[in-house]
């Protein structure tokens, strides 16, 4: 069964209201997209009351992690409302409920899927925030939690530990901090005594949750007239109808998030990486080109006849900030450039992730990331209000997402000590998102991303496809470092 564990008041909190990209997010999450969520495969038991220790102790030190989001119905506003103590909920599934979870998750097109897998695509559509937002549900609240806790008990003795949170407090940064800080306190718990963890307890961050990212952005950085804006705006309304979509399986069902992986060998990985760095690029321009390219020929287009897609580049804002934040700064600190490129078929992909990176960077360079901010913030809560607006109301609004910059991680000795055995992360993508979303991580030299897609909006089938074509086509690069090489469709 699922057993709560610890759910306390909060007393005397401070608030404030959420930031523009907080606000989409808030609205976002409740049509399926924004649901971050990190699952750890272990092979130790997990002592929930050290589990909790580890938990409240982040909390102490990040307050947004100790804060709820508080939804004011007469204003349609959000806050976060943030705790002076730490609190958190541990759901505990045992043998015979994860089962029967898993049961359920079963079919066709998962038999080759682990079961960390499958538990990362159940959390992934566990929206609590939808359920108690809503006044006709039973569970309906004004106020919710930003971080959620479970354990599933597997066979075999192995254990999956997963916490889910709200994006509008977790960005790629926040949760890949997070979850480094979190192994890191779950090993101490293990060498520490009961009176000396309860003496670090009560050592705590008191301040409030960080300011928005509006809000320190740079004076000048975002200045743009009247007419510029519009300008803008009717620009990214006009190329947004114009973008080609992957074939749409089934527009009209109801949907959920699933997951592929993109998994390529250490050795094939430092040749693409070698690539990339001769021209001057980041990883992310080779993933979104490799996206384009399997996309365009997944289309069986006719020689020649171009194609207009999307791809969208999330970058870390924090080092820009004034002040400058560090990665220590929980939130969400990101901000998009959303660019569009033409494909004809038969391009050579080191050209073309030249191009893509090149069109990316230099958006940032005139502070496009800045300035357009609030522009696709409003253009992204507009077409949650009214999905007629995207093609076949399918709320996909580029083919593809990529990170600017890659997570690296190496084993280590944390990980040991804790029983890690595996771990993915990623955030939903069923509501307003691209077809396919890549978080993409190097771990002990192998480039490993969790491709995020709606489904039965695409079908897995679909998206392994795709991705398998991308995979040859950043291998076959990486093989043929040189200018002659060309990716045929």
């Amino acid at each position: 069964m699922s057993t709560p564990i610890l759910n306390s008041t909060m007393l005397h909190p401070s608030s404030r209201v959420v930031g523009g990209t907080e606000n989409s997010w808030c609205r976002a999450v409740l049509d399926g997209t924004g649901i971050a969520v990190l699952a750890l495969l272990i092979s130790k038991n997990p002592d929930l009351s050290r589990l909790r220790s580890a938990l409240h102790k982040l909390q102490n030190s990040h307050p947004i992690l100790r804060s709820r989001l508080h939804y004011n119905p007469a204003s349609n506003t959000f806050s976060f409302v943030t705790s002076p103590s730490p609190f958190i909920q541990i759901n505990s599934f045992n043998h015979s409920a994860t089962s029967n979870i898993l049961e359920n998750l079963y079919g066709q097109e998962t038999q080759n899927v682990t079961l960390l897998h499958l538990i990362l695509e159940h959390e992934l559509n566990q929206n609590s925030w939808l359920a108690s937002h809503k006044p006709s549900s039973p569970s309906f609240s004004t106020k919710n939690d930003v971080l959620l806790a479970s354990v599933y008990a597997l066979p075999g003795a192995k254990w999956v530990v997963v916490l889910r949170l709200h994006a509008a407090a977790c960005d790629r940064t926040t949760a890949v901090s997070l979850l480094r800080e979190l192994l890191t306190l779950i090993g101490r718990e293990e060498e520490e005594t009961t009176p000396q963890r309860e003496e670090k307890e009560t050592m705590m961050n008191k301040g409030e949750v960080s300011l928005a990212i509006e809000d320190l952005i740079p004076k000048g950085k975002t200045k743009k007239n009247v007419l510029a804006r519009g300008i803008d705006m009717l620009g990214y309304s006009v190329n947004s109808f114009r973008l080609t979509n992957l074939n749409f399986k089934d527009a009209k069902s109801s949907r959920s998030t699933k997951v592929v992986k993109l998994l390529i060998n250490p050795d094939d990985t430092e040749r693409i990486l070698t690539g990339c760095k001769a021209r001057g690029i980041k990883l992310c321009g080779a993933l979104g080109a490799a996206g384009l390219i399997a996309a365009h020929n997944s289309k069986c287009c006719s020689d020649h006849q171009k194609k207009k897609y999307g791809v969208v580049t999330l970058t870390d804002c924090r080092s820009i900030l004034q002040p400058p934040l560090s990665n220590l700064n929980f939130g969400f600190y990101h901000s998009a450039v959303l660019n569009t490129h033409a494909i004809k078929g038969g391009e050579k992909l080191w050209d073309l992730a030249k191009k893509t990176y090149t069109s990316f960077a230099n958006y940032k360079k005139c502070n496009k990331h800045l300035s357009d901010m609030a522009d696709l913030n409003f253009l992204m809560c507009r077409a949650m209000a009214n999905p007629g607006l995207t093609s076949s109301a399918s709320l996909r609004i580029s083919l593809i997402s990529v990170f600017e910059d890659t997570v690296i991680d190496e084993s280590n000795d944390q990980q040991k000590l804790v029983g890690v055995e595996d771990y993915m992360g990623c955030a939903s993508g069923h509501g307003i998102a691209p077809s396919i979303a890549i978080f993409d991580t190097i771990r002990d030299g192998w480039l490993d991303c969790i491709c995020v897609y709606p489904s039965p909006l695409h079908s897995r089938e679909q998206m392994k496809e795709l991705v398998d074509a991308m995979k040859c086509i950043l291998v076959d690069a990486g093989n043929n470092n040189g200018t002659a090489e060309i990716i045929k469709p």
